[in-house]
């Protein structure tokens, strides 16, 4: 990569038409996996931190969490590598992953190998889910779902637990920054409509560039292989997270979430710097409910219900 190019990436920016999959080198590169299976309401999640600590050396952090059940196994691994031009990710034996497969082995009840087929991978587009932020070099946070659905073989072994993957859906996205999480965020995913070709997800947080923040989130919706975005502050978007659940409205677009009671797995979260992992820290429900209405011109394109739903209200680690 030409050095200019690569010292861009280094803020975290992307220019257009570039492969945010790619590593940037910031202090933290999150990775995240999701695999729904509708027949038999199975949920599972993988994760890979890439973080640089103080001295800039790179470790990562591990998760692997299966719904049913409030299983959740993690590892802080102490050394991991990451192609800067595309998605070829590596911690020592324990993790591996690239834009066909991904294998996990963090410990005799926390195993997870798996390919993917027949991929509806981000369109093709000047830039990610952010627009044309993800040109701003030093935001505060970056996120892109870069996976929005594909078929999924192998299995996973979260706790007690073997889940059968073999037919489910998998859905994959990164976010990145140079201070690890955020101090609050949201989050939410959904396959599992009555339509298999159907996706929702979005992302938002307060974020900035250096003393400026503001609240932004961003919306994406795939109906068969048509992908719509709305990133809010650049296009209007309602938004209202609380305790009453995960409510977003722009663009056509309508979303309505909750958890209905179900307990969340607590998910760690990186401490960059420290090369450390705080257990317990992200609370994201792994089946909540999720209806989404997606109209075009005064015409309803789609709507349904999931009730698979991942939905995360978290909170970050400041020091």
């Amino acid at each position: 990569m030409p050095p200019m190019l690569a010292a861009y990436r280094a803020t975290g920016a992307d220019p257009p038409f570039g492969d945010p999959r790619g590593y940037h080198g910031v202090g933290m590169e999150g990775h995240f996996w999701r695999f729904t299976q509708p027949h038999t309401g199975a949920v599972v999640v993988a994760i890979l931190a890439i973080s640089r600590d103080a001295r800039g050396r790179p470790w990562a952090m591990a998760s692997l969490a299966a719904h049913p059940g409030g299983a959740v196994r993690s590892a802080t691994l102490p050394d991991a590598w990451a192609s800067p031009r595309h998605l070829d990710l590596r911690a020592g034996d324990a993790f591996t992953a690239d834009e066909r497969s991904l294998r996990v082995d963090l410990c005799e009840d926390g195993r997870l190998d798996v390919t993917f087929s027949e991929p509806l991978a981000w369109p093709r587009r000047a830039f990610g889910a952010l627009g044309p932020a993800h040109a701003v070099p030093g935001l505060s946070q970056y996120w892109h779902p870069w996976l929005l659905r594909a078929r999924v073989s192998g299995s996973a072994r979260v706790g007690d637990d073997t889940v059968d993957l073999d037919g489910a859906v998998a859905y994959a996205e990164k976010n990145w920054g140079a201070g690890g999480m955020p101090p609050a965020w949201w989050w939410g995913q959904a396959h599992g409509f009555d339509r298999a070709d159907v996706c929702v997800a979005f992302a938002g947080g307060r974020a900035g560039l250096g003393r400026v923040r503001a609240t932004a989130t961003a919306l994406v919706v795939a109906v068969g292989d048509e992908v719509r975005s709305v990133v809010r502050p650049l296009r209007p978007l309602r938004v209202a997270v609380d305790e009453r659940g995960w409510r977003l409205a722009g663009a056509g677009i309508e979303v309505e979430a909750h958890a209905d009671g179900v307990a969340p797995h607590l998910l760690p979260v990186p401490v960059p710097h420290e090369r450390r992992r705080l257990d317990d820290w992200a609370p994201q429900h792994l089946a909540g409910t999720l209806r989404l209405s997606v109209r075009r011109r005064g015409r309803t394109v789609y709507e349904g219900t999931s009730q698979l739903a991942g939905l995360e209200r978290g909170r970050g680690h400041l020091g």
